[in-house]
């Protein structure tokens, strides 16, 4: 079970609802994945009520909306607001990007959205560099959880380090969510292997060849990682250990 601000989730996968070849193509991938939140960009958010409206389509879904394409403070705040009125909630995924190119997020002014945010009653999750020593900054100023990429948005190449995101989780005071950067399930059970709470992730079921199956698969990774954790993994070691006892061996 997913614990985040007072409540709980029956999954530890969230789902982007960007990207995907249809729409129906998205509520398969839906369907199959069982997120526990569904994101969406508050820009495609229509603030009149339109028949077969993306709000409407995700009808029944625990709808978390993001400020995705902001790059100013007043921006994401007043996105954030509009997200707010539109969909009659106080959670966002905050994200605040710094540069073009890459879409890393602009860690100084995030964390200055993020203390405004949760002064106005906001649950606050912000999209984060993979730094531990911000992610307790955002703690810090109120998030109620933490969401580090594993790569750059969109790239797939998996989680680049390891080492920071398995030290984020262990010092975290909130949830740590990996957003971005996974392409296949494995990813997806590193990341709980290493710790993580959840898992956020869009292109990699968006831009598969079969969305719906790859959905399947990342609801099972992550399950399977989060299972493997819990059971705890045997230790490294460079000698081998036969797993049959030597005594009673013919001729001995």
């Amino acid at each position: 079970m997913l614990h985040i601000a007072g409540q709980d989730f029956p999954s530890r996968l969230l789902l982007g609802s960007a990207g995907y070849p249809n729409q129906q193509s998205l509520l398969d991938a839906i369907m199959q994945a069982k997120p526990a939140m569904v994101t969406l960009a508050i820009r495609r958010i229509s603030l009149q009520a339109y028949a077969e409206s993306l709000t409407d389509l995700l009808d029944g879904q625990f709808l978390l909306p993001n400020t995705a394409g902001c790059a100013t403070v007043k921006d994401a705040v007043l996105t954030a607001q509009l997200g707010r009125e539109a969909l009659e909630t106080d959670w966002v995924k905050l994200e605040l990007i710094g540069d073009r190119e890459t879409l890393l997020p602009d860690s100084e002014l995030l964390l200055r959205a993020t203390e405004i945010l949760v002064r106005e009653g906001f649950n606050v999750m912000p999209y984060c560099i993979d730094d531990p020593v911000m992610c307790r900054k955002l703690a810090d100023a109120g998030a109620v959880a933490v969401m580090p990429l594993g790569a750059p948005i969109g790239t797939g190449l998996g989680i680049l380090n390891p080492y920071n995101i398995e030290r984020i989780c262990a010092a975290s005071a909130v949830p740590v969510i990996l957003d971005a950067g996974i392409g296949t399930a494995s990813d997806a059970t590193l990341a709980m292997e290493l710790g993580c709470a959840a898992v956020l992730l869009n292109t990699a079921i968006a831009r598969a060849h079969n969305p719906p199956l790859m959905a399947a698969a990342m609801r099972d990774a992550v399950a399977a990682g989060f299972a493997a954790r819990e059971a705890g993994r045997i230790p490294r070691q460079m000698q081998a250990q036969a797993s049959s006892p030597q005594l009673g061996l013919v001729g001995s």
